[in-house]
């Protein structure tokens, strides 16, 4: 049969992403929103349980302070989540812990200062103190950044070309986390992954009927079946003589937070004593805080494509990243040892679900709040092993980095620049970040090694980050080549986000993107 004429016809593009059930200004029913709520922050317990897990034994603190850091990071993230939704971007993004804080952290973990200290809590305490004082310092840079209005500045000239680097890299950047965990416990790990693709892309499809609970409860359906799982084997003594290593990675009752965690403890500022300021640390975790913001950014145009909303106005990314800076003020005054960003399986689990509802990642962040404080039963769910929260990153950071790919529509990919320009920040910002990490574990140290050890640890922590380098290298690249010829601006899509630029030109923005109650004359949006 001979092929009709529209067969061969390009698909259109879409400013909103179409396919979303439900998007940023509407609301699943009630029983929905509440289970997909809890789904979010499940997914969010990984970052919030592995962070405390590798540094608070390091800072010299054990089962009883790792979950009181596990409980206030979770209570930070709740506020800084409500926050976000409510007076930031208003996109929504769960702003929980970040990987990128880590590498500043362990320097002030290692400094010579607090190697004296005999006592093991003395020693914790004296050194959450250092670190709550450097965030509180890092805070600063994204407060000015976004209230001041100067990364409007830069969104401004950001083409959808520029982007597609930000944000896939932003995801694939963390595949340390997604695999190589896996495979620490591969009985449990690899099963995970296959019960969720089986579920979300398989039987949501085949049997249209049990779509809606395959596809957007996906991931709550596998972690039942992959805990129980894991449980059986625990108690049935799989690993009772395996090393060390792999009982803590694959056994459910190991995490040691059950035990360690009150009943009910409502976190609170400097409740571990007041902060304690050094410059150099201060300025390395500045680094982080840039780095982060960088990340941020990616996570937040991922989420706003599957949240089905509008290209973000600059002026909003502002505002957004003003309210940022001030969450990492706040994971400073309550001591969380980690900064904040937007969390990028949250935005992937967004594509899982086909959900980009607002108040879903309210409730979520209620849920944060509440399990923080009522520590018992949030230990529980944060004793999930390490490797199924992996397996569930393995396909959430996958639909976040195809959200970046998603953006290629808007190019013209038969250019020669826009090959180059692609190419050449994705290749660099991962393979920069792949020198500095493996010389780091080799060595034991960075690339540079000078006599200031915080010039060293702001060298790593930037070049250290895939997205960042990719983000430097597309941004330069894009804004200084060929800018001012007029093809050059459609070959990066420059004309498709043009009439986005004004947070006033398109309705839509002001619909998706407006403060509540009236709140715009205290916090202007322009």
């Amino acid at each position: 049969m001979a092929a009709k004429q529209d067969d061969f016809a390009p698909h259109p593009i879409k400013e909103q992403l179409p396919g979303v059930d439900f998007c940023l200004a509407s609301s699943p029913p009630w029983p929905q929103a509440i289970l997909l709520a809890f789904q979010h922050y499940l997914v969010m317990l990984g970052t919030s349980v592995f962070i405390p897990s590798l540094l608070v034994p390091q800072m010299g603190g054990g089962y009883e302070e790792k979950a009181r850091v596990i409980q206030t990071l979770l209570f930070v993230a709740g506020i800084n989540t409500l926050l976000q939704s409510y007076l930031g971007t208003r996109l929504p993004a769960v702003i929980g812990g970040s990987f990128t804080y880590i590498l500043p952290t362990i320097s002030i973990i290692l400094s010579p200062r607090f190697a004296y200290i005999p006592d093991p809590y003395l020693r914790f305490e004296a050194t959450m103190r250092a670190i709550q004082g450097a965030l509180i310092a890092a805070s600063s840079l994204q407060i000015v950044l976004g209230f001041c209005g100067i990364w409007r500045i830069f969104m401004r000239f950001l083409s959808p070309l520029a982007a597609v680097p930000i944000v896939t890299i932003t995801a694939l950047g963390l595949f340390y986390y997604g695999f190589p965990i896996v495979a620490s416990c591969i009985e449990v790990g690899l099963p995970a992954i296959i019960l969720l693709v089986f579920f979300s892309q398989y039987v949501a499809h085949y049997f249209e009927k049990r779509r809606m609970i395959f596809d957007r409860f996906a991931v709550l359906v596998t972690v039942v079946i992959v805990w129980v799982y894991a449980h059986i084997l625990t108690v049935a003594g799989a690993y009772k003589h395996r090393p060390p290593k792999t009982q803590f990675s694959c056994r459910t009752d190991r995490a040691g937070l059950i035990g360690g965690s009150p009943w009910i403890k409502i976190p609170y500022p400097f409740q571990w004593g007041g902060p304690t300021f050094d410059a150099g640390e201060a300025f390395a975790m500045m680094a982080a805080s840039f780095a982060s913001l960088i990340e941020s950014t990616g996570t937040l145009i991922a989420v706003s494509r599957y949240a089905s909303a509008t290209p973000v106005p600059p002026s909003i990314f502002s505002r957004g990243v003003g309210w940022q800076g001030i969450a990492i003020l706040l994971s400073g005054m309550f001591g969380t040892a980690n900064g904040s960003a937007a969390s990028v399986e949250n935005a992937g689990l967004q594509g899982l679900t086909r959900v980009g509802s607002r108040r879903v990642i309210q409730i979520s962040a209620l849920f944060m709040i509440f399990f923080s404080i009522l520590g018992k039963f949030g230990a529980l769910f944060a004793s999930i092993p390490f490797p199924i929260i992996a397996a569930l990153y393995c396909v959430l950071y996958a639909y976040t980095a195809s959200a970046g790919l998603g953006f290629l529509q808007f190019c013209n990919l038969n250019s020669m620049r826009t090959k180059f320009i692609l190419g050449f920040s994705l290749f660099m910002g991962l393979s920069v970040a792949q020198y500095f990490r493996e010389y780091e574990i080799i060595a034991g140290y960075g690339p540079l090694r000078t006599h200031a050890r915080w010039f060293n640890d702001i060298v790593n922590v930037i070049f250290g980050s895939a997205a960042t380098v990719a983000a430097i290298v597309a941004y330069f690249l894009d804004c200084t080549m060929l800018r001012g010829d007029s093809a050059t601006r459609r070959d990066r899509g420059w004309h498709w986000w043009e009439k986005f630029r004004s947070y006033k030109t398109d309705p839509r923005s002001e619909e998706f993107y407006a403060l509540p109650y009236n709140l715009g004359k205290f916090f202007p949006s322009l």
